[in-house]
């Protein structure tokens, strides 16, 4: 039955892949009557800034609204992606669009263009403050049916299902469904979607109300609104791909007396006569032809899947994850995957040990790392952990795939994330020109994303404690992942906060309250948060800030500048001119409510998802940042005490003494438990 799944699936994604429909043209635009900017003007750069972030963060979520500037000169976006368009496609559509819209609709203060994929629309109105669309824009197929009376039953029957599956069935409010007609129009298909920040009575209700600027053309063949908050379309032609989530049965059949939604079924379409029997005979023979190819290639794929299985546990799922023996690996396969642990697959080496690439024998590549054997975690403690961290799923996560524990081994094996990490290109004279502002934007905002998820949303709950630069891992696409996250659990335990004897991260990201007094919390990683945010926008390494003879620190030197009202002097020289002040501006002034001295003062990781994503939300005044490293301290506890300083060389307080500390790295040898 496996099998048969497995084939059925594999053939379903050749025939949509050998019929994929390239971008759509230009179905709809309007330029809307409501003002024209002049060029060079503020509601100009305020557009220009506003259609890269619509671009850039629709393209991930595949709906996105934002607000950019102030009154008078305020604009409002908004940008959705149909639901069944992959990513690449979505993408695709929202680069023309954001181009078009300027094209189409030069010096207008609103604009909307649409295509089959995805539309986006700006405007200097606060459309975005309805839940409901106002006057959208009715397309009708010419061509009317036979039987109206029956067929706008149908249609209303059918839209009704489709616009509450969307509301409160779909996680993407997004919908499809089709419906049995007459033998002259077999068919009706319908779709419906709403924007992602409703909520499922106020997607039902947008839809409800929209379904009534129709009346009159039920008749025909074909109609679709276009709104901006939610849309529809139904037609007797099939125009979207996939399965059908709702089908309603023939119109002859008696109705459901529950009221239930139908569920999605696989239909045959018996339908056809003698004359249409040879185009029958020219589709099916490729199709059965490709079937049994496809059949061929899911055997030996399935064999060696079987072997793998046995040889390989890691590739269970992770929600099937119950104990460490799903996700151990042999040492014999690690030491395969890397040469031995060759120097020349040798990665970096940190704090908790050495990391390797390696190959595993699917071709998947990986990074080991080798922790130091001087980590005093049982092996007992340590397993149980293990079965928390590696369910641990997010984008912005670099994910675990297993553990090595064997002859006094204790491995960790990631996935090989091919960027390495964010210090070697942001701190690189020249590979930090490939970091223009768009990447630089995505880069805390997948961070501050990451860190949400390990504060609030992961089971368990974790506090990262180590959160700087080279720990931040960049993908193919510039995506960040935060990586050492799993060893801040497995060296904590339980602990979600409170005070430790044992001090352990790097100088220049740490609190000052879990420097000075050993107590950590999730504001802990939001100071360090902070500093990362003002080392991506200015380019500087706070760590051995010192160097460069501009100030004592990082926050000081970002801080004498706020106050002086001369930030772009202090913008990495490598972004040129090409940066928008606003959201620099915005993202400089989070980074210093997250490194305020008082640890209440910082915003929570959810406030700071929440102010970079919306300009709707207003930012206090920062404080002034917590100093805490300064030249000529003493080097003996009661100066660090005192002058609330580190000296140049950096030393780090453990429960009776102070340890030597590296300028960027964890501590020497601090492989304590955490």
């Amino acid at each position: 039955m496996v099998m048969v799944h497995l084939m059925q699936t594999l053939l379903l994604l050749l025939l949509v892949l050998l019929t994929s429909p390239v971008l759509s043209d230009l179905i709809y635009q309007s330029c809307e009557d409501t003002g024209n900017y002049t060029t060079n003007s503020t509601y100009q750069s305020n557009l220009l800034t506003l259609l890269p972030s619509l671009f850039s963060n629709g393209s991930v979520s595949g709906s996105y609204a934002n607000t950019v500037g102030s009154l008078p000169d305020q604009v409002y976006g908004l940008v959705l992606c149909s639901g069944n368009t992959n990513t690449t496609t979505c993408r695709n559509c929202l680069n023309v669009a954001k181009q078009d819209v300027l094209r189409l609709c030069p010096n207008r203060k609103g604009a909307v263009v649409w295509y089959d994929p995805c539309f986006l629309r700006y405007s200097n109105q606060n459309f975005l403050s309805s839940n409901l669309n106002s006057n959208p824009p009715v397309l009708t197929d010419e061509q009317s049916v036979s039987e109206p009376d029956k067929f706008s039953e149908l249609v209303s029957e059918l839209m009704d299902m489709v616009a509450k599956y969307a509301s409160y069935n779909s996680s993407r409010k997004y919908a499809t469904g089709e419906a049995n007609f007459t033998v002259s129009n077999p068919k009706i298909y319908g779709q419906a979607q709403c924007t992602l920040d409703l909520s499922g009575d106020q997607c039902y209700g947008c839809l409800r109300d929209s379904f009534h600027l129709i009346a009159g053309n039920q008749d025909k063949e074909g109609v679709r609104v276009l709104g901006v908050r939610c849309n529809f379309r139904y037609d007797v032609n099939s125009f979207y791909s996939g399965r059908s989530m709702v089908l309603l049965p023939s119109s002859s059949s008696p109705p459901q007396s529950n009221g239930t939604m139908p569920t999605p079924v696989d239909t045959e379409e018996g339908e056809g006569n003698k004359n249409n029997m040879g185009i029958a005979l020219a589709v099916a023979i490729p199709l059965v032809i490709a079937f049994l190819i496809i059949s061929t290639i899911c055997i030996c794929f399935w064999k060696r899947r079987r072997k793998l299985a046995k040889e390989i546990p890691y590739l269970t799922d992770p929600e099937q994850i119950t104990s460490v023996e799903s996700i151990l690996f042999d040492l014999s396969t690690l030491r395969d995957a890397t040469a031995n642990f060759s120097t020349e697959n040798k990665l970096g080496e940190g704090g908790f040990g050495a990391v390797y690439k390696g190959i595993l024998p699917d071709g998947r590549e990986i990074a080991v790392k080798r922790l130091s054997s001087s980590s005093g975690q049982g092996i007992g403690e340590l397993r149980n952990e293990l079965v928390l961290v590696a369910k641990l799923q997010h984008k912005n996560l670099v994910r675990i795939f297993g553990v090595c524990l064997e002859e006094q081994e204790k491995m960790l094996v990631y996935e090989y994330v091919p960027n390495r990490s964010l210090d070697t290109i942001l701190f690189d004279s020249i590979k930090r020109e490939q970091l223009d502002w768009q990447r630089r934007y995505k880069i805390i905002s997948g961070i501050a994303r990451g860190l949400l998820y390990l504060h609030e949303d992961s089971q368990p709950k974790i506090i990262h404690r180590d959160l700087k630069s080279s720990n931040v891992l960049l993908d193919e696409d510039t995506n960040p992942k935060i990586s050492d996250f799993g060893l801040a659990r497995l060296f904590v335990g339980d602990q979600l906060g409170g005070t430790t004897r044992r001090v352990v991260g790097t100088f220049g990201y740490m609190a000052p309250e879990y420097v000075l007094r050993g107590q950590y919390s999730a504001k802990s990683d939001i100071f360090s948060f902070g500093v990362l945010v003002l080392e991506i926008l200015t380019g500087q390494k706070n760590s051995n800030f010192l160097e460069t003879g501009l100030a004592k620190d990082l926050l000081s030197y970002t801080w004498q500048h706020w106050r002086k009202r001369t930030i772009s002097e202090i913008i990495d020289p490598s972004l040129g001119d090409h940066w928008p002040r606003s959201e620099v501006l915005r993202c400089i002034h989070i980074g210093l409510l997250c490194v305020q001295e008082v640890p209440a003062s910082r915003p929570s990781m959810s406030m700071v998802v929440l102010m970079l994503n919306s300009y709707s939300v207003s930012l206090q005044a920062p404080s002034k940042p917590a100093f805490f490293v300064a030249p000529n301290c003493g080097m003996n506890s009661d100066a660090f005490l005192k002058d609330n300083c580190f000296s140049a060389g950096e030393f780090s307080r453990s429960s009776d003494s102070f340890i030597p500390m590296t300028s960027n790295e964890v501590s020497l040898s601090e492989i304590e438990p955490r």
